[in-house]
């Protein structure tokens, strides 16, 4: 997950300000470029999609799709979970165990991701698995949603965001997920979106547990 500006949909009971008009019209235009994007990925395949055909479908100008994704990388790789799921942990109880509060609001994103973006769930996990330059930048990504993740949790538990225990609690459960998330797109036709929350969960307990096999 990376970051991006506040999406309108939100786990339930999420509390957000409601948005202003210019920050509704930028999130409409974003939206239109990434269904644009996957529209034409799905049918041209990822490489064979330039940037000013994806601006076309979408009805802007190529200047416009980069102020909103620097690269076409992006178009896959930015979201709004990042502030969804600190949104989601700060929600919990205060005196919750971190990696619990962390669990917790990780299944209620993806049970909200599951819900209303299903398809192109599964078409943005696939891509990143069948596309060298996406997994190449996997890792950036991960990198800044854990940042984001650690100054939540630092503001939880009075540790500073760059705590050494606090940065491997974060990065394990980040890295939990991206597995989780390839191994559910690699058994195809076996998966269905529905089986994502209990491969989740059965990973993050695997954590809580302390690893034990």
């Amino acid at each position: 997950m990376a970051s991006a500006q506040t999406s309108p949909a939100v786990p339930r009971g999420t509390t957000v300000p409601r948005l202003g008009l210019r920050e509704r019209k930028k999130i409409r235009t974003r939206q239109a470029i990434r269904r644009a994007a996957y529209r034409l990925f799905a049918e041209h395949g990822y490489d064979a999609t330039p940037v000013d055909r994806i601006a076309e479908a979408a009805d802007v100008s190529p200047s416009t799709v980069f102020r909103y994704f620097p690269t076409k990388e992006d178009i896959v790789l930015t979201d709004e979970y990042d502030e969804m799921l600190a949104a989601a942990v700060r929600a919990r109880p205060a005196g919750e165990p971190p990696l619990e509060s962390v669990h917790r609001a990780v299944l209620d994103v993806l049970g909200h991701i599951v819900e209303h973006d299903p398809a192109e769930l599964r078409q943005r996990t696939a891509l990143v698995h069948e596309v060298p330059a996406l997994r190449g930048r996997t890792a950036e990504c991960l990198a800044e949603s854990g940042r984001a993740l650690c100054a939540v949790l630092a503001g939880r538990t009075g540790r500073p965001a760059d705590d050494l225990e606090l940065r491997v609690m974060v990065a394990a459960v980040l890295g939990a997920l991206q597995e989780t998330m390839m191994h559910w797109i690699e058994r195809g036709r076996e998966g269905t979106e529905a089986d994502l929350l209990p491969l989740a969960d059965r990973a993050l307990r695997l954590l809580a547990g302390g690893l034990r096999l």
